[in-house]
């Protein structure tokens, strides 16, 4: 997303013209209890390289698959029980996004629960 000056959203896929992320799952509870809870959403840029700013709240958790892992953002949800729940948030980086392929992994109690790529482009008429 583009974050204009005047606060609305546009949808972009041009690295340069994206300031924000926003990533949107949904979750469906057939066995947590009803309550909050967090996911944790690992960003990995085009470079390989998970995105992790430990100021604006990344960390580590220990995933079941692959031991200690980089998040970069904790997410709390509300789960209800028996219940399918969408959920959207934004993440602002303090560096500019690159062009290419960034990868998108949701985790729950260590398991992974879902995963996307998304691509930005390099932009412009050769783009």
């Amino acid at each position: 997303m583009h974050e204009r000056k005047d606060g609305k959203d546009k949808e972009t896929s041009t690295a340069r013209r994206v300031n924000k992320l926003v990533i949107g799952f949904d979750v469906a509870n057939r066995i947590a209890q009803t309550g909050q809870t967090d996911v944790y959403v690992c960003i990995t840029g085009p470079d390989g390289k998970p995105i992790s700013v430990p100021a604006l709240g990344s960390g580590n958790f220990t995933s079941r698959d692959d031991g200690d892992k980089i998040y970069t953002a904790k997410v709390p949800v509300d789960f209800e029980a028996g219940k399918s729940k969408s959920v959207q948030f934004a993440w602002k980086q303090n560096s500019e996004f690159q062009k290419g392929n960034y990868k998108i992994e949701i985790y729950h109690n260590g398991f992974k629960i879902g995963e996307g790529t998304r691509e930005l482009k390099k932009g412009g008429i050769f783009g």
